[in-house]
């Protein structure tokens, strides 16, 4: 066989055997539940990796006699905002997205050539093209025409709203916070799921310890679910080999 052929038949035998045992693993799921994730470390979990930012010097931290005031503090009294790794933070996430673009683009062009050969190799004295009728000036005659119409319409229309509790992994040299929080509903047989991840600024997080998911640079926000309607509404693996491996 071919190396691509023997490359296609091995893709096709390991779908194969991941669908089985996607098979019997939904099959031993009928009339359960779907099960919630366990309580994990966000920094211990495959693929984690630390943030990593351009940061200013570092100020040494000094203390002057006889004074309250620590160089470098942020604040003169201390408070039960988040500020250490481990600390809880409460993300309002408030995302509306909407969009409608319209689009149409339209060109047309025609373009006409005309030669006049009147010794075109001895062509004006054919006997057929005599008996066709053709002037020898107007031998080669060349017209062409080109017309495109293009159009396109987007209408988006997405708006999440919710809180979620998100924890400090890290707090970088310039003392601003990476946060990552997961939160899991379940609702009969479907699980709704929010992730929310990024970098803020202490001095961001309001008195009750909240911040708006505006703040937040470097925002990875996902809401997505799984379960019996996620999984009816996407195509079953089969389809979904087949879209990959067909060229058409």
């Amino acid at each position: 066989m071919m190396p691509p052929v023997r490359q296609t038949l091995a893709t096709a035998l390991l779908c194969t055997a991941l669908g089985a045992c996607n098979t019997v693993d939904r099959l031993s799921q009928i009339g359960a539940t779907p099960a919630l994730s366990a309580i994990e470390d966000p920094t211990a979990q495959a693929g984690y990796k630390p943030v990593r930012l351009p940061m200013p010097d570092v100020q040494p931290v000094s203390y002057a006699p006889n004074s309250l005031w620590r160089t470098g503090s942020r604040a003169f009294f201390k408070d039960q905002r988040a500020a250490r790794i481990g600390d809880l933070v409460t993300v309002k996430v408030n995302v509306t997205d909407r969009a409608n673009l319209n689009n149409e683009t339209k060109r047309s062009r025609s373009n006409a050539e005309t030669f006049g050969l009147p010794h075109a190799f001895g062509l004006e004295n054919n006997k057929a093209v005599t008996a066709a009728g053709v002037e020898a000036d107007k031998l080669i005659d060349a017209t062409s025409g080109t017309s495109s119409d293009g159009a396109g319409s987007v209408q988006r229309n997405e708006t999440v709203t919710t809180n979620i509790a998100a924890i400090v992994t890290q707090v970088l040299p310039n003392g601003n916070l990476v946060v990552e929080g997961k939160q899991e509903i379940r609702i009969n047989f479907e699980v709704r799921e929010l992730v929310v991840a990024g970098v803020v600024r202490p001095e961001d997080i309001e008195s009750d310890n909240t911040i708006e998911s505006t703040e937040i640079a470097q925002a990875r926000i996902a809401y997505g679910g799984r379960g019996q309607i996620t999984d009816v509404q996407q195509p079953r693996y089969g389809q979904q080999l087949v879209d990959v491996l067909l060229p058409f």
